[in-house]
């Protein structure tokens, strides 16, 4: 019985607050003043959008943006240059605005100075991955020396800059070099083995599930499918808030 009582006075309350909003409405209406009643509550209605917005985010999308954290990542490159792919994959950094590190071979690096000086100008890191690809062995360290000084000749003559940081085929170094060379040997944290696949989605797969922040992505700049990975690798970690810089901005930071 009590409820019946209160479902009845809860029914007769709604009646007159409908009852006194349409007279109300009526009024304003008849007065001019409808479209001022609209607009009033179009505005306190944003204006409750916009407070709910702030309550739920705690910033507004721009200041959500500007605290947005910046991960940092390297891409490098082993091989080069090639007459053909680097000038593409050149293309679509610049087009990107992200620099990267390129471990040039001496030899190809001779048969294409444009290229590695186009590299050095557009701000990318350049460093040395032996003369011919060699792979530093027990009996060849003499030989290994040899052809990262040659390769560093070859780059500096290009470039005019001095080279200090190398990448080992392989990974195969050997310490006491660092000091007898000055030079710093860089591997690297992710490696999809883009060299013996030539399926660009896969290669791009493998990189953005495995990466992470102050990662140092391995590919070639040799392979026409390793370039197309190379920029779609870009575009989505880019869309993840990923910088790409290069080694050395990497390490010394």
């Amino acid at each position: 019985m009590e409820v019946s009582k209160r479902a009845l006075l809860g029914t007769i309350a709604a009646l007159l607050v409908l009852f006194v909003v349409g007279i109300l409405g009526k009024w304003e209406a008849e007065n001019g003043n409808d479209c001022f009643i609209r607009h009033s509550l179009r505005e306190t209605a944003a204006k409750a959008e916009k407070s709910a917005g702030e309550n739920t985010t705690g910033n507004t999308t721009e200041n959500t943006a500007e605290y947005m954290e910046i991960k940092r990542i390297a891409l490098t490159f082993d091989d080069g240059p090639h007459p053909s792919y680097t000038e593409k994959l050149l293309d679509g950094l610049k087009e990107r605005g992200v620099r990267a590190t390129f471990f040039v071979t001496g030899e190809h690096a001779e048969l294409h100075p444009d290229i590695v000086r186009r590299m050095s100008k557009e701000g990318h890191l350049i460093g040395n991955h032996t003369y011919s690809h060699i792979q530093l062995t027990s009996g060849n360290k003499e030989t290994f020396k040899e052809e990262l000084r040659r390769t560093n000749e070859v780059i500096t003559k290009i470039t005019g800059n001095e080279v200090l940081y190398v990448r080992p085929p392989y990974g195969s170094w050997d310490k006491a070099f660092e000091k007898e060379l000055n030079m710093l040997p860089v591997l690297w944290s992710v490696d999809p083995l883009d060299w013996c696949c030539n399926d660009a989605a896969c290669v791009t797969r493998k990189v953005v599930k495995a990466v992470s922040e102050n990662d140092i992505i391995l590919l070639h700049d040799y392979y026409a499918s390793s370039v197309e990975a190379a920029l779609m690798i870009v575009d989505t970690l880019q869309e993840e808030g990923y910088e790409f810089v290069t080694v050395e901005e990497l390490l010394l930071d």
